[in-house]
């Protein structure tokens, strides 16, 4: 029994860890999408393709199009969070100038985010010591955005805050659904209900913004909608859902780091000893906030 239970538990460390495999490589498909998108249109774009892919899984699985009504306000949360908050405040935070490698490092704080929601969801009460290091967190954030941005905050800092709490507030709410509900059902419900938000809007700005189509642009533009959006979404909640939220959300902690590595072999970003430090900083305080949450 007990050797079952620990096999479980890798598989669902090994989902988690594909996903945030998948989800390491948004910022830079972002920068590449915006070469020849404009940057809302990546934005709701993305959800209106994924969200169409969503339906055309619900519709072979002869499942229901929409969820139960009485999950619908959960689902609201699902989508503000990671349909429309993250792609919008990120897009807009990569369009106004912040590098890929910044981005990195200020949304590493996501998981320590996500368990401060899930912390205040679920009503838990974890040791001082979690509270301590999510404060150190934000306080190793604001020093890093301050020091890049030359004593100020800028308004790709504030997107990218943003960002980081749309999608913290989430990936509670899909967790939480996960556990009653398979992992991509939940993703696609929360797709197929911002459809008559994404699709229209996306066409509106497909027919009157400038479009490029580079092959690179393309190819991120793709990334963003089927993987991002979508498919990475589907060992993520599995993951979590056989690993346990808490066990299996910790390998979150690597996505700041394969991002800098993505940035750097695709983009040829260079950055310095401060951005290391910053996203170290920042690993040693999440994977703090992990373990002593409860």
């Amino acid at each position: 029994m007990v050797s079952r239970a620990g096999a479980q538990a890798r598989r669902g460390t090994l989902l988690a860890l594909l996903g945030v495999l998948a989800f390491s490589g948004s910022v830079p498909a972002t920068v590449f999408a915006m070469r020849g998108f404009d940057p809302w249109l990546v934005a709701v774009g993305r959800a209106a393709v994924a969200g169409l892919v969503a339906l055309a899984c619900l519709r072979l699985a002869r499942l229901p199009l929409l969820p139960p009504r009485a999950q619908w306000p959960a689902y609201a949360l699902i989508s503000g969070g990671v349909v429309f908050g993250f792609p919008v405040f990120s897009s807009l935070a990569l369009h106004l100038g912040a590098s890929a490698s910044h981005a990195a490092v200020v949304i590493g704080l996501l998981p320590a985010a996500t368990a401060v929601c899930a912390v205040l969801r679920a009503g838990e009460r974890p040791r001082p010591l979690f509270w301590a290091a999510c404060t150190a967190g934000a306080v190793s954030i604001t020093v890093f955005t301050l020091a890049q941005g030359g004593g100020g905050a800028t308004w790709a800092d504030l997107l990218l805050v943003g960002a980081l709490l749309s999608a913290a507030v989430g990936y509670t709410e899909g967790a939480r659904l996960t556990q009653a509900t398979p992992g991509w059902r939940v993703i696609s419900y929360a797709l197929v209900i911002s459809l008559p938000v994404t699709l229209p809007v996306s066409a509106v700005l497909a027919a009157t913004t400038e479009i490029t189509p580079r092959w690179d642009a393309i190819a991120g533009f793709v990334y963003v909608a089927l993987i991002s959006m979508f498919l990475g979404f589907l060992p993520w909640y599995a993951g979590l859902a056989l690993g346990g939220i808490a066990r299996a959300g910790q390998t979150q902690l690597l996505q700041p780091l394969l991002t800098l590595v993505w940035a750097w072999l695709l983009l040829g970003e260079r950055y310095g000893w401060a951005t290391v430090a910053g996203a170290l900083a920042v690993l040693v305080c999440v994977a703090v906030t992990q373990r002593s949450r409860t």
